[in-house]
């Protein structure tokens, strides 16, 4: 056997070869995808979670409005408003909206969807926070485009304890 080169034997008795150069190649190329996902981490721990979740960093987008409080006392109620601009006719209208907190033990909070007959894409309700943290939403449109709007909530008691 040549130095380098090791003969396995596969399941179904069949000998392949498992060169050096090919198991460094794998382990090289491992470890760039590793360092690539800890990097967009890295940068920012709650566009990474979007970036995990969607795939990509959506932009930030003045259509998508999320009102909550910068303070509030109780993290087990804090109220949670959003709206996106849109015609909402059946090639142009928002899809979903999903809320996430990266700080919570489940960091997708809920997710909301639509269609045209929605008539607008606003929701009013409260959600739980477990410590202070960016609330982020993330609006996905007919097209596939993604918008996002994060905003900064500050609660004193713990609300997913």
């Amino acid at each position: 056997m040549k130095a380098g080169v090791e003969n396995q034997m596969a399941a179904d008795g069949r000998q392949f070869r498992v060169t050096r150069r090919a198991l460094l190649s794998a382990a090289a190329l491992a470890s760039l995808a590793l360092a690539a996902t800890r990097t967009v981490r890295a940068a920012d721990p709650d566009t990474g979670l979007v970036a995990e979740i969607f795939g990509s960093i959506p932009a930030t987008s003045d259509r998508l409005r999320l009102d909550m409080p910068r303070r509030f006392p109780n993290g087990y109620t804090v109220p949670l408003a959003f709206e996106v601009e849109s015609p909402m006719t059946e090639v142009d209208y928002v899809r979903s909206v999903h809320v996430l907190a990266p700080r919570n033990p489940l960091q997708r909070v809920i997710s909301f969807h639509f269609t045209p007959l929605s008539g607008r894409a606003r929701v009013s309700t409260r959600i739980r926070l477990a410590e202070p943290q960016n609330v982020i939403a993330v609006a996905e449109m007919s097209d596939g485009s993604l918008m996002m709007q994060k905003t900064w909530v500050e609660v004193e008691v713990n609300g997913c304890a």
